[in-house]
């Protein structure tokens, strides 16, 4: 178990070539991981141990029952949360059997929650996929070890020209390019809201608000207040078990069950819902500046003057008036992982074979 763990730790690893941004990678690394450990956890407590244990007769045996309410699901009593615990009721949402079937609340999904947390790991490196293929080690190709920095000056000035030369010979051919990144990223929101939306199925409808009902739970009085992570993990529920007696007439047998592993599961649920929030609005935020960088030259020149302050302001100007979108998230990107000091001078090159005077300025 330890040695899955340690391999997670590949998942965080920085690559010291960035193709993305640092919220594009949590999606697919640490949100990731966290996915995948917690399936891990529930894992082993799920088949390691008693996962449920039910309080049984002698009619019934005792791995029989436990293993009937684990695969055929158990229930609480809707109305029994409302009622006072140790006066009305032994346990919140245990009750007597219920007339309306319509009250009984039934717990069925504890027995495929480390299958969906690795399922929603896999969503979550989707877009990572798609983009690392799409991107087909572009970056990589050019940088031609340029990060470094320290090379001779004949290797430093052959890769140099080498590198000019496919940014003229390429200009304005990388919209779709950058475009397929902008969709990457639209995927990783979309997946996050879509995956809120799957759990809230999951839970027969309490997920969406399960965040905002434990801050609020805190807030009420003790004697007015259902806890919300007790009513959709509930820690004791009831499981009917019928059998054939000795004159061959039905028998109901009422258990009660208790599960362990749902206090595991309310605090990773509480843990996502929170982080499913965060994430989502970082994400959100990111997709907002890409529309402005898209809408807007202006700014595609001043977040490149004040990323790369070595470069010419004017020389800055100058190419991305001359250029695309696509070219300025290109130019972007090299500047992350080329040596500051040989990106300037490439740009100072490109900014030269497109007609920069030292006069150029970005139109008003």
């Amino acid at each position: 178990m330890l040695d899955i763990f340690r391999g997670l730790k590949n998942l965080i690893k920085v690559s010291h070539i960035h193709i993305d941004s640092s919220v594009f990678r949590l999606h697919y690394s640490i949100t990731v991981m966290i996915l995948l450990a917690f399936s891990l956890i529930v894992t082993t407590r799920q088949y390691v141990g008693n996962p449920i244990d039910c309080i049984h007769t002698k009619d019934i045996p005792e791995d029989v029952l436990n293993t009937y309410c684990w695969i055929h699901s158990t229930y609480t009593i809707h109305s029994a949360h409302l009622k006072k615990v140790g006066f009305e009721v032994p346990h919140p949402g245990v009750d007597r059997a219920p007339r309306d079937e319509a009250d009984k609340k039934y717990v069925k999904y504890y027995q495929w929650v480390c299958f969906c947390l690795f399922f929603q790991a896999i969503l979550f490196y989707v877009p990572r996929w798609l983009w690392k293929n799409w991107e087909a080690g572009k970056i990589h190709a050019l940088m031609m070890d340029l990060d470094v920095g320290i090379c001779s000056e004949v290797e430093k000035k052959q890769k140099k020209k080498l590198l000019l030369d496919y940014l003229v010979d390429n200009l304005k051919h990388h919209n779709w390019w950058a475009y397929r990144y902008f969709f990457c990223e639209t995927l990783a929101l979309a997946n996050v809201v879509g995956q809120m939306f799957l759990m809230n199925t999951f839970f027969d409808g309490a997920f969406l608000t399960f965040g905002f009902d434990v801050i609020a739970f805190a807030e009420r009085d003790q004697e007015e207040r259902i806890d919300p992570m007790i009513y959709i993990f509930p820690r004791m529920t009831k499981c009917t078990f019928n059998k054939f007696g000795t004159s061959g007439e039905v028998e109901k047998h009422d258990a009660l069950c208790i599960l362990p592993l749902n206090v595991v599961n309310e605090k990773i649920y509480i843990f996502l819902w929170f982080w499913f929030l965060i994430l989502g609005f970082l994400t959100a935020l990111v997709l907002l500046y890409r529309l402005i960088i898209i809408l807007s030259p202006r700014m595609r020149a001043y977040l490149l003057y004040i990323r790369f302050r070595l470069i010419n302001r004017e020389v800055i100007n100058t190419i991305v008036r001359k250029s695309k979108m696509g070219d300025w998230f290109l130019f972007y990107m090299l500047g992350q992982n080329v040596d500051s000091i040989i990106f300037k001078e490439v740009m100072h090159e490109l900014g030269k074979k497109l007609g920069h005077t030292g006069k150029d300025f970005m139109d008003a």
